[in-house]
Protein backbone atom coordinates (compact mmCIF):
# COMPACT_ATOMS: atom_id res chain seq x y z
CA UNK A 1 0.00 0.00 0.00
CA UNK A 2 1.24 3.46 -0.86
CA UNK A 3 0.71 6.71 1.01
CA UNK A 4 -1.07 9.52 -0.84
CA UNK A 5 2.25 11.27 -1.32
CA UNK A 6 3.96 8.13 -2.67
CA UNK A 7 1.04 7.45 -4.99
CA UNK A 8 1.13 11.03 -6.27
CA UNK A 9 4.86 10.74 -6.96
CA UNK A 10 4.37 7.45 -8.85
CA UNK A 11 1.57 8.99 -10.96
CA UNK A 12 3.75 11.99 -11.79
CA UNK A 13 6.63 9.68 -12.70
CA UNK A 14 4.40 7.65 -15.03
CA UNK A 15 2.97 10.67 -16.87
CA UNK A 16 6.41 12.29 -17.20
CA UNK A 17 7.79 9.04 -18.59
CA UNK A 18 4.82 8.69 -20.96
CA UNK A 19 5.39 12.23 -22.25
CA UNK A 20 9.06 11.47 -22.91
CA UNK A 21 8.30 8.20 -24.72
CA UNK A 22 5.44 9.71 -26.75
CA UNK A 23 6.19 13.44 -27.17
CA UNK A 24 3.04 14.47 -29.02
CA UNK A 25 0.67 17.37 -28.55
CA UNK A 26 -2.60 15.55 -27.96
CA UNK A 27 -6.04 17.08 -28.61
CA UNK A 28 -7.42 16.15 -25.16
CA UNK A 29 -9.19 19.23 -23.73
CA UNK A 30 -8.63 21.28 -26.88
CA UNK A 31 -11.52 19.72 -28.82
CA UNK A 32 -13.15 23.09 -29.53
CA UNK A 33 -16.44 21.49 -28.42
CA UNK A 34 -17.53 22.67 -25.00
CA UNK A 35 -18.06 19.78 -22.56
CA UNK A 36 -16.47 17.15 -24.87
CA UNK A 37 -12.91 16.04 -24.02
CA UNK A 38 -10.53 13.27 -24.96
CA UNK A 39 -8.89 11.73 -21.91
CA UNK A 40 -6.23 9.34 -20.72
CA UNK A 41 -7.01 7.47 -17.50
CA UNK A 42 -4.65 5.17 -15.63
CA UNK A 43 -5.55 3.93 -12.16
CA UNK A 44 -4.53 1.06 -9.91
CA UNK A 45 -6.91 -1.23 -11.85
CA UNK A 46 -7.36 -0.05 -15.43
CA UNK A 47 -6.16 2.20 -18.23
CA UNK A 48 -8.61 3.97 -20.55
CA UNK A 49 -8.62 6.23 -23.56
CA UNK A 50 -11.94 8.01 -23.79
CA UNK A 51 -14.19 10.72 -25.07
CA UNK A 52 -15.95 12.22 -22.07
CA UNK A 53 -19.18 14.14 -22.45
CA UNK A 54 -19.91 16.01 -19.26
CA UNK A 55 -22.04 19.13 -19.62
CA UNK A 56 -24.26 20.31 -16.79
CA UNK A 57 -27.31 20.03 -19.05
CA UNK A 58 -28.59 16.47 -19.62
CA UNK A 59 -30.13 17.51 -22.95
CA UNK A 60 -26.72 18.58 -24.29
CA UNK A 61 -25.14 15.39 -22.94
CA UNK A 62 -27.76 13.29 -24.73
CA UNK A 63 -27.30 15.30 -27.94
CA UNK A 64 -23.55 14.66 -28.11
CA UNK A 65 -23.86 11.05 -27.01
CA UNK A 66 -26.40 10.45 -29.80
CA UNK A 67 -23.91 11.95 -32.28
CA UNK A 68 -21.27 9.42 -31.20
CA UNK A 69 -23.84 6.60 -31.27
CA UNK A 70 -24.72 7.50 -34.86
CA UNK A 71 -21.03 7.00 -35.73
CA UNK A 72 -20.69 3.72 -33.81
CA UNK A 73 -20.40 1.47 -36.86
CA UNK A 74 -17.70 3.67 -38.37
CA UNK A 75 -15.61 3.95 -35.22
CA UNK A 76 -15.78 0.18 -34.62
CA UNK A 77 -15.02 -0.82 -38.20
CA UNK A 78 -12.38 1.78 -39.01
CA UNK A 79 -10.79 2.99 -35.76
CA UNK A 80 -11.35 1.08 -32.50
CA UNK A 81 -13.06 -2.30 -32.73
CA UNK A 82 -13.26 -2.75 -28.94
CA UNK A 83 -14.78 0.64 -28.09
CA UNK A 84 -17.42 0.76 -25.38
CA UNK A 85 -20.33 3.21 -25.35
CA UNK A 86 -21.67 4.07 -21.89
CA UNK A 87 -24.31 6.76 -21.66
CA UNK A 88 -24.31 6.65 -17.85
CA UNK A 89 -20.69 6.10 -16.82
CA UNK A 90 -20.04 6.70 -13.13
CA UNK A 91 -16.77 8.38 -12.23
CA UNK A 92 -14.99 7.59 -8.95
CA UNK A 93 -16.39 10.88 -7.64
CA UNK A 94 -19.95 9.59 -8.20
CA UNK A 95 -20.61 12.00 -11.06
CA UNK A 96 -22.45 10.48 -14.03
CA UNK A 97 -21.12 11.34 -17.48
CA UNK A 98 -21.35 9.80 -20.93
CA UNK A 99 -18.14 8.06 -21.95
CA UNK A 100 -17.02 6.37 -25.15
CA UNK A 101 -13.84 4.43 -24.39
CA UNK A 102 -11.43 1.55 -24.78
CA UNK A 103 -10.04 -0.11 -21.70
CA UNK A 104 -7.06 -2.18 -20.66
CA UNK A 105 -7.64 -4.22 -17.52
CA UNK A 106 -5.24 -5.85 -15.06
CA UNK A 107 -2.74 -2.98 -15.08
CA UNK A 108 -1.82 -0.63 -12.27
CA UNK A 109 -0.13 2.72 -12.19
CA UNK A 110 1.56 1.47 -9.01
CA UNK A 111 3.09 -1.52 -10.84
CA UNK A 112 5.95 -0.37 -13.05
CA UNK A 113 5.96 -3.79 -14.76
CA UNK A 114 2.68 -2.77 -16.47
CA UNK A 115 3.85 0.68 -17.57
CA UNK A 116 5.32 -0.25 -20.95
CA UNK A 117 2.19 -2.19 -21.97
CA UNK A 118 0.00 0.66 -20.73
CA UNK A 119 2.00 3.36 -22.51
CA UNK A 120 1.68 1.46 -25.80
CA UNK A 121 -2.06 0.98 -25.20
CA UNK A 122 -2.62 4.66 -24.38
CA UNK A 123 -0.59 5.92 -27.34
CA UNK A 124 -2.00 3.56 -29.96
CA UNK A 125 -5.61 4.01 -28.90
CA UNK A 126 -5.43 7.79 -28.49
CA UNK A 127 -3.90 8.07 -31.97
CA UNK A 128 -6.90 6.15 -33.34
CA UNK A 129 -9.43 8.07 -31.23
CA UNK A 130 -7.95 11.42 -32.25
CA UNK A 131 -7.96 10.42 -35.93
CA UNK A 132 -11.65 9.52 -35.64
CA UNK A 133 -12.45 12.69 -33.72
CA UNK A 134 -10.66 14.98 -36.15
CA UNK A 135 -12.34 13.30 -39.13
CA UNK A 136 -15.86 13.63 -37.66
CA UNK A 137 -15.49 16.74 -35.48
CA UNK A 138 -17.59 18.93 -37.77
CA UNK A 139 -20.45 16.43 -37.68
CA UNK A 140 -20.21 16.02 -33.90
CA UNK A 141 -20.21 19.77 -33.26
CA UNK A 142 -23.19 20.63 -35.50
Amino acid sequence: MFSKEESKKIRQEFWTSFGKHYPKKWVLYNTKIKDVTLKFTFTTKIAQVSVDIEPYDDLIKAYYYDKFMSLKTIIISEYLKDIIFDEHYELDSGKIISRVYVELQHVSIHNKKTWEQTMTFLNDNMLALEAFFIEYKDFISQ
